[in-house]
């Protein structure tokens, strides 16, 4: 390990616990390290090539936050919400397992648990809180723990992220995350209820059973999108970037000629955001494109990959000891920084025990997500407080049941890898 290596990480965590945007810190590290090791600067601008023509799947990201976007924005997540409260709102607890069933029903459609969040969630919390039998802590908390969902059930930002760092099939991974999506959902519930029923919360007004069809014909054309998704990619029919282009394509048929609740005035300004939310995580991914060069240039992962095979680490430690260091690193880092930086020093090890990458991937996915409601960082809970102004104590007292929920759920899938993986090796694949 040069002294340049160490300089550039004692300038990123220096500049990171400063307060500056992460994206910047690991640029003017990078930056740095290059200068004191006599590399030319303008060798950046080849890496950041290079990384883009070389992934095109990186087109998948922004096309995920304009699909999601434009959800959010019409009227289709107001439809998705009445179909939820009418098909479990009567049990106790009801509101809140129509939170948590409205993210399973929304991470079909936005691959971002900020976009759950925030477009949703704040409906939900809203309905919550206006119904007079929870707090606005309560409401906040269960809204920012099923929001992590929104990642793992495809499609995934994150795991498009993971695909670029590890060459991992995006559509494994999608199929990976099905079944640790839904698990994650009943965990949730099951510690709603629970929780309902310690506190005697009161049971919603039932939905007449007459009233179903319509509001299922009325949320069907939306439910459809994760069908349409997954059928393109394992059918054949479409490339997973192709697929991301559908999704927004849909998406936009659905709010302005099925729905008609989007202007154009309001698509400009759709527009605009999906743009500033890409350039942000587009900096990032730059960042870290340079960064893993470096890492690459000191060969870092082949040494860290050889200490641990030296050490005879058994896979079972070796996954419960980085799922550890990710818990908590995502108590103060960003899930793209981890997923970018960090998770890549590890996967030649993965390969050298015989660790699954698909299963190590969407468990790391996973943890990345529990890492956005775990304070201190917690995006997540910034997030809702930002767009509810409940405040922060509140939220924090609230989110420890459904964050040892969230743990439960990942211990299983560290231990059991079949739970990941079952759906991926029925449809043919042989790891």
């Amino acid at each position: 390990m040069s002294i340049a290596f160490l300089l550039c990480i004692v300038i990123l965590l220096g500049l990171a616990v400063m307060g500056m945007p992460i994206a910047y810190a690991i640029l003017v590290a990078s930056f740095a390290y290059l200068a004191a090791s006599g590399q030319s600067i303008g060798i950046s601008g080849k890496i950041l090539l290079d990384g883009l023509y070389q992934s095109f799947i990186l087109l998948a990201v922004p096309l995920f936050i304009i699909a999601a976007n434009i959800m959010n924005a019409g009227s289709v997540s107001d439809r998705l919400l009445q179909f939820c409260v009418a098909l479990v709102g009567r049990f106790r607890g009801g509101l809140g397992h129509v939170n948590i069933l409205s993210s399973l029903v929304f991470s079909g459609m936005s691959g971002s648990a900020i976009a759950d969040a925030a477009g949703i969630g704040k409906m939900i919390i809203d309905m919550m809180v206006k119904s007079g039998h929870y707090t606005r802590g309560y409401a906040a908390a269960i809204t920012a723990a099923s929001a992590t969902i929104g990642p793992i059930i495809p499609p995934s930002i994150p795991m498009v992220l993971y695909a670029l760092v590890s060459n991992t099939s995006i559509g494994f991974l999608f199929l990976g995350g099905i079944v640790p999506g839904l698990m994650m959902g009943a965990m949730l519930m099951a510690m709603n209820a629970w929780i309902s029923h310690r506190r005697g919360f009161a049971k919603h007004e039932p939905v007449p059973l007459r009233e179903f069809p319509a509001l299922t014909i009325n949320a069907g054309p939306a439910l459809m999108m994760p069908a349409i998704l997954l059928y393109g990619i394992y059918g054949g029919v479409t490339t997973p970037t192709e697929a991301a282009a559908v999704a927004a394509f849909y998406a936009l048929i659905l709010a302005t000629i099925f729905y008609r609740s989007l202007s154009f005035k309001h698509f400009y300004e759709i527009l605009v955001t999906s743009a500033r939310s890409s350039a942000a995580v587009g900096l990032i991914i730059g960042g870290a494109l340079i960064l893993n060069y470096i890492v690459a240039s000191e060969n870092i992962p082949t040494v860290v990959a050889n200490a641990l095979v030296d050490l005879d680490v058994h896979p079972l430690v070796f996954l419960l000891g980085i799922n550890l260091l990710l818990l908590v690193l995502g108590c103060f880092l960003d899930a793209s920084t981890i997923i970018l930086v960090i998770i890549p020093l590890f996967i030649p090890t993965c390969r050298a025990l015989g660790i699954d990458l698909v299963h190590f991937g969407v468990v790391a996915v996973v943890n990345c997500m529990i890492g956005l409601i775990t304070p201190p960082y917690g995006i997540l809970l910034f997030v809702i407080n930002a767009v509810t102004r409940i405040p922060l104590a509140e939220i924090i007292r609230e989110i420890w049941h459904f964050l040892a929920a969230l743990l439960v759920a990942l211990l299983l899938l560290i231990l059991i890898p079949d739970i990941t993986l079952m759906l991926p090796r029925a449809l043919g694949y042989a790891g």
